[in-house]
């Protein structure tokens, strides 16, 4: 127990004794309660009249600082009052002096030896006090406020050092802000002076309004100016924030703009708009897909991190990236711009080599609406999770969401999970037990994913260059009707799941543990198993059309094999970067004026009078609300007349068989 804790439960405070006229020369006393009851004396008074304890002289009030042993002082005297009888204590508020057994009178000594004398005294006293004090009370005393200072530290929630509790661990989807910087991972790869060598001359940079996690400003880009966009609280319910973006009036403008630039089918259109709304969020993403078809990877990502940055200064003072209780609606549009740009990051961050980084901005979208999961990032953090070798965090994710996501119900899942046991057993720094245990748990799951799912064997060799054995090849369950055979929501996402994580089975030792597992699922099948028949009727059940979000997915990923299983309608569909495949229950915060369509659906005059004059419209077509000088039916119809007038004053005829001298050029031509 600390000496301080003891006197403030005692009411005691030190160093708050008035000063007196010689208090620079000053005696420190064991007994602060006879210094508190007896008259304030000076340094003789002090030494010739006490209750036979020592004092320290100190000349100087700071030479206490570096003195360990006056803390034992203060000790020493309260373990000696309780022991000492009530009768000395009255001779000694009396002020009867009392010598020491010695007799010995003490003399005036240098502040040096008086301090080393007094902590030989102490120790002894310290040892007398132990065998004199009977039954122990003053340790029973300190024993009990031990227990009421344990009590208060367990009702405040302190707590005490050593290995945390399983509740105290963080959140599945928890994120590390550290994780989020690319440059952090890539230190550990090839180290700082490789990475931050280009930074090493620091030059005066543009001062950015405040800090981010996602992204560094750079100074290429325009000089940040409030777009517009705004972040506000919707509610607070069971430990959860809803959150939502805004668009101001001039932003509802750019936007408007923008996607009259996205009708045009002209880049160029969206370029003219970030020249006077640099930080369009739409636009950048729209701009940086142009740039990527044209194989312009550096200036697609800096885009991407350009929107990225314009929203993180609009987040909310409560939103927090890391915490994993933040949530956003991916129904409503301005929600999703966040989700796109995020997911356009991550794909820059893995194709840049740092895995980590984006397993970190996986978890990120993850946990902004982990139940409707709209981009369906389940389909790829088990893949992010192998490729960073974070093997632990795969096993835990699919432990606690098993139960109540059936993970294990997704093909990725179904053979990435084991495949981490499989990796990890082959891990030198652990336990032997552990090794053995994580082997056979590598080798139960996928047996059972090669009996859910035997589609997936005979590709999977097939990616990997692997020729397979005749008795495997000739067998009617991992044979060509097993692939065939399957439902084609299931056969998309084995092609989404082959096309993608294919590679990180050709390692040998991986093959040869598969091969060993698909004899075994062969002897089982031929043992007439009924698990295998109950998981063919279930795929039949289960996988009869893939839902929305997992199209999304599918078109955000561009594999080729993914995107050539996807259904009619929705190959049929014109889909945006900016906005693929939007929720049908989509709510919408303001809506985009009515506006002409430059296609008449009405009969061929109609479409030829359009082709004359662009702003004529018909009885059953209205002018765009908001603008102004809007013609109404009457004035379309009048300048059209006008417009035919003209045109036919001025239209002539040449005369065919007029000889060519007439004509010194040749051509015919309008006046």
């Amino acid at each position: 127990m600390s000496r301080r804790a003891l006197r403030r439960l005692r009411g005691e405070q030190r160093g708050q004794e008035p000063l007196g006229p010689d208090a620079l020369q000053f005696v420190l006393q064991e007994d602060d309660d006879a210094e508190e009851e007896g008259p304030k004396r000076g340094p003789g008074s002090g030494r010739s009249g006490g209750t036979g304890k020592e004092g320290v002289q100190v000349n100087n009030r700071f030479e206490l600082i570096n003195i360990e042993d006056l803390e034992d002082d203060s000790v020493a005297s309260v373990e000696k009052s309780d022991c000492t009888l009530s009768g000395d204590k009255g001779r000694a508020q009396h002020g009867n002096p009392e010598t020491k057994r010695d007799g010995d009178v003490i003399k005036a000594t240098p502040p040096e030896q008086s301090n080393a004398s007094g902590k030989l005294r102490k120790k002894k006293k310290k040892q007398k006090n132990k065998k004199n004090c009977p039954g122990g009370s003053s340790e029973n005393v300190l024993e009990d406020i031990d227990r009421i200072l344990e009590r208060i530290e367990d009702n405040s929630g302190f707590s005490r050092p050593g290995p945390p509790p399983l509740i105290s661990r963080k959140h599945v989807l928890y994120v590390e802000h550290r994780h989020l910087n690319p440059d952090t991972e890539l230190k550990r790869y090839f180290g700082a002076r490789a990475v931050l060598g280009e930074q090493r001359p620091r030059q005066r940079q543009r001062v950015y309004p405040k800090c981010t996690w996602l992204t560094t400003p750079k100074s290429t880009w325009p000089r940040y100016s409030k777009p517009g966009l705004s972040m506000r609280l919707l509610e607070s319910k069971k430990g959860l924030s809803f959150f939502a973006f805004e668009h101001s009036e001039e932003y509802q403008q750019a936007q408007h703009k923008f996607l009259v630039a996205v009708e045009s089918m002209e880049p160029n259109n969206i370029v003219v708009l970030l020249q006077t709304s640099p930080y369009h969020v739409d636009s950048l993403l729209q701009l940086s897909d142009a740039c990527r078809f044209q194989e312009d990877q550096e200036m697609a990502r800096d885009l991407i991190e350009r929107a990225l940055y314009s929203m993180e200064c609009a987040f909310h003072p409560l939103f927090s990236l890391t915490s994993g209780t933040c949530r956003l609606d991916y129904r409503r549009p301005e929600n999703r711009s966040f989700y796109l740009a995020l997911y356009k990051q991550m794909n820059f961050l893995e194709k840049r080599g740092c895995p980590r980084t984006a397993l970190e901005y996986c978890k990120l979208i993850l946990s902004l609406e982990p139940d409707e999961d709209p981009l369906c990032m389940l389909l790829l953090v088990d893949h992010l999770a192998l490729r960073a070798r974070n093997y632990e965090y795969l096993i835990r994710l699919f432990q606690e969401w098993e139960a109540h996501r059936n993970l294990s119900q997704l093909p990725n899942f179904a053979f990435s999970v084991p495949l981490a046991y499989f990796l990890l057993s082959q891990q030198t720094d652990l336990p032997e037990h552990e090794l053995s245990s994580a082997r056979e748990k590598a080798s139960h799951l996928i047996q059972q994913a090669l009996t859910m799912f035997p589609g997936v064997l005979m590709p999977l060799l097939e990616y990997c260059s692997v020729r397979p054995d005749t008795t495997v090849a000739n067998h009617r369950f991992f044979g060509p009707d097993a692939e065939i055979s399957q439902p084609p929501a299931l056969s998309q996402l084995v092609s989404l799941y082959l096309g993608r994580s294919h590679f990180l089975w050709k390692e040998p030792a991986t093959m040869s543990w598969l091969e060993e597992n698909v004899r075994e699922v062969l002897q089982a099948v031929d043992a007439g198993d009924p698990t295998v028949e109950a998981c063919e009727n279930r795929r039949k059940v289960l996988y009869q059309r893939a839902p929305r979000n997992i199209h999304r997915h599918v078109i955000l990923s561009e594999i080729k094999e993914a995107v050539a299983a996807l259904p009619p309608d929705v190959t049929t569909q014109s889909v945006m970067g900016f906005d693929p495949l939007p929720p049908l229950d989509t709510i919408y915060s303001y809506v985009r004026p009515e506006r002409l369509s430059p296609v008449s659906h009405g009969n061929t005059i109609a479409l030829f009078f359009r082709s004359l004059l662009p702003n004529y419209t018909t009885e059953g077509e209205r002018p765009e609300e908001g603008v102004a000088g809007g013609l109404n039916r009457n004035q379309g119809l009048n300048r059209l007349m006008l417009a035919v007038r003209d045109m036919m004053a001025n239209f002539h005829f040449n005369d065919l068989e007029a000889p060519r001298e007439d004509n010194p050029e040749g051509e015919g031509d309008w006046d």
